[in-house]
């Protein structure tokens, strides 16, 4: 049932209008859904879109994702006009697909991480006659030409390579294969493709074809937190009775300053709960799938895994943590794109929408298993590896060297942080993604 006066609320608005933070009413919209007080919600998300926009400057876009998000999460409880107005995807659209090319065109991150990943395999694999890599989302062929030609001029003679890639769409692996495989033609490279059509999820690893002999290196761009996904729906519901025990009323001002000196001054943690309330069983828990996945890699015996992930804590099952979180962690992703890229720009547009976008929604929108963005900070990462029975490799210094060149390329704010023999790529000092390099005990 609502509670609080709709009309209260909306005259409370209209009084405080001429200065109002447009993410701190989000956040009061985001408190009304977490504790079932939708008309007030309602009212606050009309008032929302009308000071926010996809076309606007980077609070208004992203308040204006999240503000959608949180309505898509109120019809959710209306399965048959939710089903109507958004249907079931199953499988990846070509928006998808080139909001992914515009990902890696216009921000380092992905370049940061194939970089830093090439460089550790052409380390680890120094002295091996066939390497074998199993990439776990396999599509931008720019990453294993470059490998390829640094193989191409080591000492010696070049391995004999073969690429393994895994990914949902037959499209994109078509794109890879010719690519590479044109590539290395011409230099005359030993080098074999096979392309698996697969969800990472119904992958079978024992039918993969590695064979005896082969230096297997495993990469996983953003795909690990995809297997986190549990059906927690009962736990991830939070009655308006305890939301309205909890500790959420905070508020933060703007005032004049821009958003970039917001984010500067991190205004934003006075909205972040604790870091220890995430480290719950719920939020770190067990999930089938990911205890599947590393044990068909360790059967695999890899000589090097490479791990990249987002720098975020947004596996826990109280809607507001993840608003709160979520709201840190893409306010520096708008951010940087506002501050490196035209917003004129067609291509940053559909990057926001069709990338950004979708991944709030999943975030705030929905629950159980239909949540996929389950996304969790190194620390846990490296807990989850290690109790499977992996250990930290260092990663290059080469590496590093050419890392820093490269965000320079873009903007004197992209910085990299080394931290317990990890890298983490930050937007000034906020760290967004971290890459991480394994090896199996044997």
């Amino acid at each position: 049932m609502d509670s609080g006066s709709p009309c209260q609320w909306l005259r409370e608005l209209r009084l405080e209008s001429q200065g109002l933070n447009p993410i701190s009413l989000l956040i009061d919209c985001a408190k009304c859904v977490a504790s079932g007080s939708i008309k007030n919600a309602d009212i606050g998300l009309e008032y929302i879109s009308q000071i926010s926009s996809p076309d606007g400057n980077a609070v208004q876009r992203m308040v204006s994702y999240f503000s959608e998000a949180l309505g898509h999460r109120i019809i959710k409880h209306l399965p048959g006009v939710y089903k109507s107005i958004s249907p079931s995807k199953t499988s990846l659209s070509s928006d998808d697909i080139l909001a992914e090319k515009y990902f890696y065109e216009l921000c380092p991150f992905l370049k940061f991480s194939y970089l830093i990943t090439n460089q550790a395999i052409v380390e680890a694999m120094e002295c091996e006659m066939v390497v074998h890599i199993i990439d776990l989302h396999c599509c931008e062929p720019a990453q294993w030409i470059d490998l390829l030609l640094t193989f191409k001029n080591r000492r010696g003679r070049p391995p004999h390579l073969k690429i393994t890639g895994i990914n949902e769409s037959k499209e994109v692996l078509d794109q890879v294969n010719f690519h590479v495989t044109s590539e290395a033609g011409k230099y005359d490279f030993p080098l074999q493709f096979y392309p698996i059509v697969s969800k990472l999820e119904d992958v079978d690893f024992e039918k993969l074809p590695v064979k005896t002999g082969d230096a297997v290196a495993i990469t996983s761009v953003l795909q690990l937190h995809l297997l986190l996904s549990t059906d927690d729906d009962v736990a991830g519901r939070i009655s308006p009775a305890v939301a309205a025990s909890m500790n959420l009323q905070r508020t933060v001002h703007m005032g004049q300053r821009t958003f970039a000196e917001w984010l500067e001054r991190d205004m934003i943690n006075a909205y972040i709960l604790s870091p220890d309330s995430a480290l719950s069983p719920l939020s770190f828990g067990a999930s089938p799938k990911m205890g599947n996945l590393l044990k068909a890699m360790r059967k695999l015996n890899p000589k090097l895994v490479v791990v990249t992930e987002q720098e975020s804590n947004l596996n826990g099952s109280n809607l507001m943590e993840r608003v709160d979180r979520a709201l840190y962690f893409y306010s520096a992703l708008f951010d940087c794109l506002d501050s490196t890229v035209m917003r004129t720009s067609v291509e940053r547009q559909k990057l926001e929408r069709t990338l950004f976008g979708e991944q709030i929604k999943n975030i705030i929108a929905c629950e159980g298993v239909e949540r996929k963005e389950r996304h969790e900070k190194l620390e846990k990462w490296i807990r989850r590896l290690e109790m499977a029975g992996f250990v930290k490799v260092p990663l290059s210094y080469n590496g590093r060297i050419e890392a820093k060149n490269l965000l320079q390329r873009y903007s004197s704010k992209y910085k990299f942080r080394e931290e317990n023999d990890c890298l983490f790529v930050c937007w000034s000092d906020r760290p967004l993604f971290s890459v991480s390099a394994w090896s199996f005990r044997r």
